[in-house]
């Protein structure tokens, strides 16, 4: 019996993705809910299982085709799995599929069709060539990089008029680029990105807050709160806490722009940037103002790993209603951060930095660091945003506040 593999739903309002990784080829044994394929969404990677166990028969979509929800991407039939097929993209004629004097004088007339190097197949597959066009040089007519590198030079040779203008700059350019596909993820953070810029009306004001209290704590409890919650105590929990407060007593930068209304809310979905192998996703910590300590860290480390993991799921990067953005652990010392939108408000944090400060009539040197919040000059005023960084920075400076509640 044959199975279908079809395209799952996606999440509210995706209906299309880009196929990504096959983990198995054509012909190759399959287990029941082995994944078999991944897709590439707006925003998550979603694993495809094989319906039953058997064998891979078809791939009709391959990595990169874009297909819809419900579209056919393979079939799973009945049988024991064998050596792994060609893949489909790549044509190369054989003497069983072409009259014998067709057949390729390397390959002897065997019928076997060579694999030709990675480093060639790669190559070919950047420069968009058909491998039928190229002589391959290695065992058995295998196709090597020398082979590929060759014919990519003769094809410029040929529509580049002055040789000595080729002989001159395509020999220094010669392996220097790489043209790579966007991920999907990659193309939604470019879009929205920029829809952010062409919409919202943003502005970044900027204020420095000493750190010294807070990293007092947290080098004096670490050890304590490791042992009683399993989580380790960092900045993080504090700055959310902080900017929950801050939140609540400043609605507008908790708010956004619905048509001609503001919704403004009574909770703070909290978005915590983290950088991944593929992108920057912002998953969501939901009623961040009523958790403590240890509940935020231990949601900030449990998110932060599906991100990495590429195991986020659509639900876990919905209905946000300010981030943070922590530029700080790559060494980042000062910059603007960009509205994720539709919410007018997010927090950059940055590298803690010992400076000297004037405190009290006198020189002293501290561990510094730069706040930067950026926000949506058409919902939040200035005065408004000041007020909400300012508070920020008594609540990080005089974090027994926190603690009181004040």
């Amino acid at each position: 019996m044959t199975a279908e593999l079809r395209v799952p739903t996606l999440g509210e309002s995706i209906a299309e993705a880009t196929v990504g990784n096959w983990f198995k080829a054509q012909g190759e044994a399959v287990a029941a809910d082995e994944v078999v394929c991944e897709l590439e969404t707006d925003k998550v990677t979603v694993e495809v299982p094989a319906p039953q166990a058997g064998v891979l028969a078809e791939i009709v979509a391959p990595q990169g085709t874009t297909v819809e929800v419900g579209a056919l991407l393979g079939t799973i039939g009945e049988g024991v799995g064998t050596a792994p097929a060609k893949p489909a993209s790549k044509k190369k004629a054989t003497a069983a599929e072409v009259p014998p004097q067709a057949a390729p004088a390397a390959d002897g007339g065997s019928g076997r069709d060579p694999e030709d190097a990675p480093s060639a197949r790669v190559l070919m597959a950047t420069k968009s060539l058909n491998p039928d066009g190229i002589p391959g040089s290695g065992r058995d007519g295998r196709i090597m990089k020398e082979d590929v590198l060759a014919a990519i030079k003769a094809a410029e040779a040929e529509s580049t008029p002055s040789e000595a203008a080729q002989s001159t700059i395509a020999p220094a350019q010669e392996g220097l680029e790489e043209r790579v596909r966007m991920t999907r993820l990659r193309v939604t953070i470019a879009k929205r990105l920029k829809e952010s810029q062409n919409t919202a009306a943003m502005l970044t004001t900027y204020n420095e807050v000493d750190m010294s209290r807070v990293m007092k704590i947290r080098s004096e409890f670490k050890g304590a709160f490791e042992d009683k919650h399993g989580v380790k105590l960092g900045f993080m929990s504090f700055f959310v806490r902080a900017c929950c407060e801050a939140l609540l007593e400043v609605p507008e930068v908790n708010a956004e722009i619905d048509g001609e209304d503001i919704v403004y809310r009574k909770y703070v979905n909290m978005g915590i940037a983290v950088g991944t192998p593929t992108g920057l996703v912002v998953p969501v910590v939901r009623n961040a103002q009523s958790l403590g300590f240890a509940e935020i860290e231990k949601r900030i480390a449990a998110l932060g790993t599906l991100a990495r993991d590429g195991k986020l799921a659509m639900g876990d990067l919905q209905g946000g209603t300010f981030s943070i953005s922590n530029g700080g652990v790559y060494g980042s010392l000062m910059s603007s951060p960009i509205l994720n939108p539709p919410q007018s408000g997010i927090l950059g944090m940055h590298k803690i930095q010992e400076r000297p400060i004037a405190l009290d009539g006198e020189v002293v040197i501290r561990p510094m660091m730069y706040l930067a919040l950026s926000y949506d000059h058409r919902i939040v005023d200035g005065k408004g945003a000041v007020t909400f960084l300012v508070r920020v920075k008594e609540l990080i400076e005089e974090p027994h506040r926190l603690l009181m509640g004040i």
